[in-house]
């Protein structure tokens, strides 16, 4: 999914609309149609490739009207979820969760079905891999969510830019190169130094974020403590911005014009990826750079992920067994094939990342890789999906992305970080 969060100016601007959108989607105070159908909406953001799965579903069950309320980005949606919750009406019967708002949605988690209760008995917790369903379970076992995609993380790079650098450019020959940050950073610097001062990655955020992602918890502790004082945030953020002091950055906003216009221009040579970012560069870089773009299984520090989402059944709804019934059968293995197929988004499935459906899936832009089986290798590698805390992905997008594009605009690191722990004490009070 392309995980694309508006800034926070933006996301209540967003509101007061998505409100009224609400209100003039939902279903009618019985939850039936005028010609006594069972109405579903389905919340939703970015790209869940779910428009053809409705048709099929509609089809299979004639009894059933479906309505999908999208919105562009994550954050507006969740946004107006929270409202909602809040208010106590208005929700969809089913509500998309994307993981950097997890944290959230479990502190409010009274206000969703447990689906072990409520959903088909034949659905399973083994059904997802161990990390997924932990992530989304109660400190008293229930399960507030079906898992939906997951964003396994791999490298990357585009071969010709590696090639003109003197740098190895098959997917087995760089995987050395991404071993490690410090081996991925000391690359970085030949690559620079080779190409007259090309930049390496497109921007601070970009690479800071997977990094900080990788630790067993983020900015707060399992007691919801903020931690980024005491753990390793500070370490990793010097580093970056040393990157960043030494050319490697191409200053780039991720998800700006400037950034997207960026993989046209050749702009940068590696780009963190996450199974849906194959999508995102392929629709930037344009068909005059097809071939030009590789990935590889490696990603520095052994892997992790990066994105993914779940199916929630609020309290609220007027039809939730029927929410999830349907739930259930979007997040089976067989449609979550079909969805990755559509769109990108990697099954979180256990049968689905076994699946030679999926295993064999080529991906001819980046030169007919095999990505089903390359990802599915990199989902692996994760162990355990890090804890979050309330305002994780407040702090991630309001405070530490904007100051390391201080940073990059000339911003001492001294000063940025000091931004950074105000901001996050601030967020987290």
């Amino acid at each position: 999914m392309r995980y694309r969060r508006a800034g926070l100016a933006k996301v209540l601007a967003c509101t007061a609309v998505l409100a009224a959108a609400a209100t003039a989607c939902g279903s009618g105070e019985s939850g039936k149609s005028a010609d006594g159908k069972v109405e579903l909406t389905i919340a939703t953001f970015n790209q869940f490739g779910y428009e053809e799965l409705f048709k099929e579903y509609e089809a299979a069950n004639p009894n059933v009207k479906l309505t999908e309320r999208k919105t562009g980005q994550a954050s507006p949606h969740h946004q107006n979820l929270f409202t909602k919750l809040g208010a106590g009406s208005g929700l969809a019967d089913i509500e998309a969760v994307e993981e950097g708002f997890l944290s959230q949605v479990m502190a409010k988690s009274g206000q969703f079905e447990d689906l072990k209760e409520l959903g088909p008995k034949d659905v399973r917790e083994d059904r997802w891999l161990q990390w997924k369903t932990d992530a989304v379970t109660t400190k008293d076992g229930k399960l507030i969510g079906y898992g939906t995609d997951i964003g396994p993380l791999a490298m990357c790079y585009r071969k010709d830019l590696f090639e003109a650098a003197g740098l190895p450019s098959d997917p087995e020959g760089v995987k050395p190169l991404f071993a490690t940050w410090d081996s991925y950073f000391e690359a970085g610097d030949r690559y620079v130094a080779a190409s007259g001062g090309k930049a390496w990655f497109d921007s601070a955020a970009q690479i800071f974020n997977p990094m900080h992602n990788q630790a067993e918890v983020g900015y707060f502790d399992r007691d919801d403590k903020l931690v980024i004082e005491t753990n390793d945030d500070k370490k990793i953020f010097e580093q970056v911005a040393g990157a960043v002091a030494r050319k490697q950055s191409a200053k780039l906003a991720a998800w700006s014009p400037e950034w997207e216009t960026g993989f046209k221009q050749s702009a940068f040579a590696t780009k963190t990826c996450p199974s849906w970012m194959l999508g995102v560069i392929e629709g930037n870089a344009g068909p005059e750079h097809k071939g030009k773009w590789a990935v590889t299984a490696a990603f520095p520090g052994g892997g992790g992920n990066w994105g993914g989402s779940f199916l929630t059944v609020p309290k609220q709804g007027k039809n939730k067994a029927e929410a999830a019934k349907l739930a259930a059968w979007l997040t089976a293995p067989e449609q979550q094939i079909k969805a990755f197929k559509a769109k990108g988004t990697f099954p979180s499935q256990t049968e689905a990342l076994i699946s030679p459906e999926l295993l064999n899936q080529t991906n001819e832009y980046f030169g007919g890789e095999k990505v089903g089986m390359l990802f599915s290798e990199q989902a692996n590698k994760v162990s355990a999906a890090q804890y979050k805390g309330p305002k994780d992905g407040e702090i991630q997008d309001n405070v530490v992305s904007p100051a390391l594009l201080a940073v990059e605009q000339g911003t001492s690191v001294g000063d940025a970080w000091k931004t950074v722990v105000e901001g996050a004490q601030k967020a987290a009070k």
